[in-house]
């Protein structure tokens, strides 16, 4: 069999031709209505805590609470990946995506036990945003504090 060679764009127009055509429309119209529906749902629970006399602090803290909780939940059922494969984006955007990356790592490791498999997995794919996250929120937070200092602002 002689080895033939071809160049960068050939190869490309190659895998184009054969690459299975993405539906993005419609992709984006799941993301958009099942993440709608999530938002509605959180609506839902801070409407609900609002009429049970919670402050408006409170009820939104118990909404996200139950959001996260709900998440983590349907993770451990295996109907988040689910939706995942039919939302995309709009699992992951709100907050219950959040909860699904913290909880589905650690289920996949428990078996490594409770320290190593669950306590180190979890923050797998959390961990990089809560880390950027901690890290420019007080840099930003020393240059308000020095702007502060200096009277800028």
């Amino acid at each position: 069999m002689p080895n033939v060679t071809i160049g960068h764009e050939a190869y490309k127009k190659i895998v184009s031709d054969r690459s299975p055509r993405s539906p993005v429309v419609k992709n984006c119209i799941y993301a958009f209505i099942i993440g709608g529906l999530i938002c509605c749902l959180g609506q839902a629970f801070d409407d609900l805590y609002k009429h049970l006399g919670m402050s408006a602090d409170d009820a939104a803290a118990l909404k996200s609470a139950t959001l996260i909780a709900l998440a983590a939940l349907a993770t451990g059922l295996g109907l988040y990946e689910k939706l995942g494969r039919v939302a995309g984006a709009g699992s992951i955007v709100p907050i219950t995506g959040f909860a699904n990356s913290m909880a589905a790592p650690a289920l996949e490791f428990k078996r490594e036990g409770m320290v190593f498999g669950v306590g180190a997995k979890m923050f797998v794919i959390a961990g990089p945003v809560l880390v950027f996250g901690l890290l420019s929120s007080s840099v930003i937070g020393l240059i308000y504090w020095m702007l502060k200092l200096l009277n800028i602002i």
